[in-house]
């Protein structure tokens, strides 16, 4: 499944951000573009919304859609090292490598298979898409981020917090960015970890593999079919002797070391940032 425009225009992106080392860079074309008091007017409305009847039976449909989801295209998604997940017994922050729109499904895979509730952080324009999307975004199970010291500092953490006393999972992408289909670990942005280490709650670390299916099966003539094996790593705890900030530098620190380890082991080659088009999962080349 391919989802949006352009892809080969999305690549030279990712091309040109490697090349400059900016390895956070929004690559994408198309996302919604608002000014700051839209973007906290739209979070501020989702929440508002949640409080409604009607938002429940949303969340329901919403929620059964995601789950079908699920079952049909991750049906071929092999889960390695699930027992790892099962460690933690209340919250949890699950962090990832971010490569397509669908990237949470392997993860939500792994969450069904460990009966947990699944929370995503999305960004905030995410709620402004059109249509379909924006229906989802709008009403699974997400916490929306938007660029306020206040939210950050008080909002954000309060709602991961009722998540955490469900014993529920959040799922964070530390690279920020959605790459499409861009197979190596970036380096990881500390939000998660702290918010992690504040929470005293652990990280459940993952990495997803991308193989490339036989040349007969195309999304289109510029993709291969993929399929996904998610590689559940180490869960990473905080020390109770470390300060937040500490931890979330070691914690961050570790994820990423892991997060390395598995590509290298999964691609049989060391991770380095030159670009090849290998690193574009399925890219058929010309």
């Amino acid at each position: 499944m391919i989802i949006g425009e352009n892809r080969a225009k999305v690549i030279e992106n990712i091309k040109a951000a490697v090349k400059k080392g900016k390895m956070h860079a929004k690559v994408e074309l198309g996302d919604p573009i608002l000014t700051k008091s839209e973007r906290i007017k739209l979070v501020n409305d989702y929440w508002e919304q949640q409080k409604k009847f009607s938002h429940k039976l949303k969340n329901i449909i919403a929620q059964g859609i995601i789950n079908i989801d699920t079952l049909i295209l991750m049906a071929h998604t092999q889960i390695k090292n699930k027992h790892r997940a099962q460690g933690p017994k209340y919250g949890a922050i699950v962090t990832s490598n971010h490569f397509k729109q669908t990237d949470s499904l392997p993860i939500k895979k792994l969450a069904n298979k460990c009966h947990k509730k699944l929370y995503i952080v999305i960004e905030d324009y995410n709620l402004k898409l059109p249509g379909f999307f924006g229906f989802l975004m709008n009403n699974i199970n997400a916490i929306p981020i938007v660029q306020s010291y206040q939210y950050w500092g008080r909002e954000f953490p309060k709602h991961l917090q009722q998540v955490f006393d469900k014993k529920g999972w959040v799922l964070i992408y530390p690279e920020q960015e959605m790459w499409y289909n861009y197979r190596k670990p970036r380096p990881l942005q500390k939000g998660a970890y702290y918010y992690a280490a504040k929470a005293n709650v652990p990280i459940i670390s993952c990495f997803v593999e991308i193989q490339d299916l036989p040349e007969m099966e195309k999304n289109s003539s510029e993709f291969h079919k993929t399929r996904y094996i998610l590689h559940v790593l180490p869960t990473i705890y905080p020390i109770d002797r470390l300060t937040v900030d500490q931890n979330a530098k070691r914690m961050r620190d570790i994820d990423y070391l892991q997060k390395k380890k598995a590509y290298e082991k999964a691609y049989g080659k060391k991770l380095s940032y030159s670009f090849d088009d290998d690193d574009i999962a399925g890219y058929v080349k010309k």
